[in-house]
């Protein structure tokens, strides 16, 4: 009996053992089902996302939402946006002068198409497991995707220089000018120079970034010093040996006479050292006359007129006339040889009282006001347009800061003394003659030299690129024609104007 009892227990404890074994194979096989339909679940949702055409939940473009778009969809959706939420321009300051920096203008962009892209690959560039984290991942903490934002550098700087040489207080390079038989040196003055590469960092912080609200920055400066004056570097761009007229036939062409120029650059070191802070200092030009000119062998040498361009002016206007006038008188009859850069500057020389210049209207510091030499900037636009049409290389050009009355936005050509020049280079192989008047209220510049081979019809013109209450931007492009057909045409310039007096 006892054995009995003893099977009778082991026998229990063996079948209870058993049961327990059975339900934990039953609770086993039911976890790896259950596991095995995850795992299933997880991969028909991840080969389903791998081929989705729309972007995971939680991605989100520069702060907008895209989740479950298509490409097409979130492009539309984040370009507009950004558009209602950009600014369009943004206002620098300096002192008590604003100058507008238009978005469009240096070709600020987003590059929306590529943050999409990359918002469709979320989650879809590495394996099972990294894909499947990185979307859990997405989904429970979000993600901003930052569009990269691309401009144009060039025209940044281009227009960052152009407020630079219009500053009220900017610098002023040392100089010289011809006046009658005497060169004319000037000293430089100090003035604002503008830190570049903080203010385009500023500039371009502040356009990617949309919810910035100050639109206003203030232009970074520091001081800039002139360029100590060079002698021998005045002595080598003046010096001319003298040379005889002479002609050739074939192929045909008269070179005009070269009247030699010189001066003593030891004496003008002396005058300099003695008196550092003079204004200017003068010395006196010794001149070589050539023994046969084109008198003597009685021929043209500027037989050909390349070009010419007219201005009107008001003949009411009588300062500003003198002024038009004194500047005409200064470069007609100008000689330019092959490859030598025409300066207007200093050719035109110094505007000051003694030379005779008058006060006239004047474009400074953003304004317009009154100024010595007012008006000469019209002879400089009348000669650039010329020099274009004659298919001159402009060396240096620069647009006022408003549109000129007697000219097209994005025809003009601002000067000032010691800080913006107009230059062009004679990149013919024969010289060319300026010739230029100021009469009955027009002021005219014709080119003439020797025509060779096929001259086209060339002329400047624009596009405006946009227009606001503020400013404006203007394209403009070189138009060679042959027949009134159009051959080809060359980007000149981007100029932005302010449409607007404080």
């Amino acid at each position: 009996m006892p054995d009995f009892a003893i099977f009778t227990g082991n026998t229990k404890k063996i079948l209870k053992k058993f049961k327990n074994s059975n339900i934990l194979l039953i609770y086993v096989i039911l976890v790896a089902i259950f596991m095995g339909i995850i795992l299933a679940s997880a991969v028909l949702f991840y080969f389903h996302e791998q081929n989705s055409t729309v972007i995971q939940s939680g991605v989100f473009i520069k702060g907008i939402n895209v989740s479950g778009l298509t490409k097409e969809e979130a492009i539309l959706l984040v370009t507009k946006e950004l558009q209602d939420q950009m600014n369009d321009h943004i206002v620098l300051t300096y002192k008590n002068n604003e100058y507008y920096l238009e978005v469009e203008q240096i070709e600020a962009k987003f590059d929306i198409e590529s943050s999409v892209t990359f918002a469709l690959s979320v989650a879809k560039s590495g394996n099972f497991f990294q894909d499947m984290q990185e979307y859990v991942s997405i989904l429970m903490r979000k993600i901003n995707i930052e569009p990269v934002l691309t401009y144009n550098e060039e025209a940044l700087d281009k227009y960052l220089k152009n407020i630079e040489a219009n500053l009220p207080d900017q610098l002023e390079q040392s100089s010289y000018y011809i006046e009658d038989d005497t060169l004319v040196i000037t000293n430089g003055v100090n003035g604002a120079g503008i830190y570049m590469d903080e203010l385009k960092e500023t500039i371009i912080h502040a356009i990617q970034d949309i919810s910035y609200t100050k639109r206003y920055i203030c232009i970074p400066t520091y001081i800039q010093y002139p360029d100590a004056i060079d002698v021998d570097a005045i002595h080598d761009e003046i010096y001319r040996h003298a040379e005889n007229a002479y002609f050739t036939t074939e192929p045909y062409a008269v070179y005009a006479e070269v009247i030699g120029i010189d001066f003593d650059t030891e004496k003008m070191k002396e005058k300099i050292d003695r008196q550092k802070d003079a204004e200017e200092y003068t010395i006196d030009l010794d001149y070589t006359v050539p023994e046969v000119t084109v008198d003597d062998i009685g021929m043209e040498a500027f037989p050909d007129r390349l070009a010419t361009f007219s201005t009107n002016y008001a003949i009411t206007n009588r300062d500003r006339t003198i002024n038009l006038t004194l500047a005409s008188h200064k470069i007609n009859g100008t000689v330019v040889m092959p490859g030598e850069t025409f300066s207007y500057n200093k050719v035109v020389g110094k505007r000051t009282i003694a030379a005779g210049y008058k006060e006239a209207a004047i474009y400074e510091n953003g304004q317009v006001s009154s100024g010595l030499g007012g008006g000469i900037c019209q002879i400089s636009t009348t000669l650039y347009n010329a020099v274009v049409a004659a298919d001159m290389e402009i060396v240096s050009r620069r647009n006022h800061m408003f549109v000129p009355s007697y000219i097209t936005a994005g025809k003009d050509a601002t000067v000032v003394w010691g800080s913006t020049d107009f230059k062009f280079k004679n990149t013919r192989d024969y010289p060319i003659k300026i010739t230029s008047s100021v009469e009955n209220g027009v002021a005219s510049v014709s080119v003439y030299g020797l025509k060779k081979g096929t001259e086209y019809n060339i002329s400047i013109e624009t596009k405006t690129i946009k227009k606001t209450s503020k400013d404006m931007v203007v394209d403009a492009y070189k138009v060679y024609r042959l027949n009134g057909d159009i051959k080809r045409s060359e980007k000149l310039s981007r100029d932005t104007y302010l449409t607007h007096s404080e």
